[in-house]
């Protein structure tokens, strides 16, 4: 069952359109896991297992017998062809210890090589993604070119959050980066991906008549339970909260303070946003803040994570979606599973051997 939860956590946070017939955010790829200046620490009252979402379509791909030269330890042992494109076990490597970070600074917690290892039996299975990821950013960068000036300014913006060299490489291992370098491709191929999914969803219309004819065909699929959208600010004591409060109600900014106080690494480079949530996903004395204090407001619970200085910025009540607020959701919808259809098309044409046996790993190696 634990492989299983943390195959499907991975899967969840893949790059490809989500494939689901419910409303949802425009679909792009998940936010690579940014360096936030902040201190490990048992964090922010997340959910007990990752959620799992409908792992997308793979890339069609053969596994053909491993060259013979190739051994699971050898890191240039190739583990994949797609395309022009020979991807190795380093290669491999790289991208997983980013993808389980990913998970797991999503749950409030710095990735570290215990983390890492837990994650072994998914690995297979994350290769098939990983095949799709790299086959989709090869489409999209045949009609996107890389925006260096802007990658520079955000590699560079990301620097300006460390006063040291040595703040920032611990960030980077936080994050499962061994080097700047592997945070700036990973950040360039989710510019490249980004732009074109969004460039290829804007081509797709659709006119209210049939926005309206959807509405009223698939009302089921818009009730919603309560949510409420909330930031928070975590800290160790009840003396950095207070000191926390007292900055805010001096015209503080929530979200500089969170980037530089908070000690919840999968928050604080978001400026504390959590998201929005529904009843019973936090902690009881977060939960309870969340769907009964007052809203615009700071508020300070005390958890088993430690104090949450933290804000409601919204919430809604259980019912069915206006169709002025689910048009929008629609479109973005009937667009999404247009898209899909021509990535899937387009990634379908390269060509694609994978070896998932050279990604296993032993107990020994473990």
């Amino acid at each position: 069952m634990k492989t299983l939860l943390t195959t499907l956590a991975l899967l969840a946070g893949s790059v490809a359109f989500a494939q689901s017939t419910t409303p949802a955010a425009p679909a792009t790829p998940p936010a690579t896991p940014t360096p936030a200046p902040t201190t490990p620490a048992t964090t922010t009252p997340a959910p007990a297992a990752p959620a799992a979402s409908p792992a997308p379509a793979t890339a069609p791909a053969t596994t053909p017998t491993a060259p013979a030269t190739a051994t699971a330890a050898d890191p240039q042992a190739v583990v994949a062809r797609i395309g022009t494109e020979t991807l190795s076990l380093a290669d491999f490597e790289r991208d997983f210890r980013t993808a389980v970070a990913r998970v797991v600074n999503g749950q409030g917690v710095p990735f570290s090589e215990d983390i890492y290892a837990e994650f072994a039996g998914a690995r297979p299975d994350y290769l098939k993604q990983y095949v799709r990821d790299r086959a989709l950013y090869q489409v999209a960068r045949r009609s996107v070119k890389t925006d260096t000036a802007a990658l520079d300014a955000q590699v560079a913006e990301l620097r300006k959050r460390f006063a040291t060299e040595d703040e920032f490489k611990q960030a980077l291992a936080q994050t499962g980066y061994f080097t700047e370098e592997n945070l700036r491709a990973d950040l360039e191929q989710q510019q490249v991906v980004n732009t074109y999914l969004k460039k290829l969803m804007e081509g797709f219309k659709f006119g209210d008549a049939f926005v309206n004819s959807y509405y009223s065909l698939n009302q089921a699929k818009f009730r919603q339970d309560g949510e409420a959208c909330v930031k928070h600010i975590l800290v160790p004591t009840e003396a950095e909260a207070k000191a926390v409060t007292d900055a805010l109600a001096a015209g503080g900014d929530f979200a500089k303070l969170a980037q530089e106080k908070s000690k919840d690494p999968g928050s604080a480079a978001q400026g504390g946003d959590l998201g929005c949530f529904e009843p019973g996903v936090m902690v009881p004395e977060f939960d309870k803040a969340s769907f009964s204090g007052p809203i615009n407001t700071v508020q300070t619970v005390k958890s088993q994570f430690g104090y949450h200085v933290l804000v409601v910025t919204k919430r809604t009540a259980a019912g069915v979606m206006p169709l002025a607020e689910a048009a929008p959701q629609i479109r973005d919808l009937l667009a999404r599973e247009a898209a899909q259809k021509y990535v899937d098309a387009q990634i379908a044409k390269v060509k694609v051997e994978s070896f998932p046996e050279l990604v296993q790993v032993t107990p020994a190696q473990k």
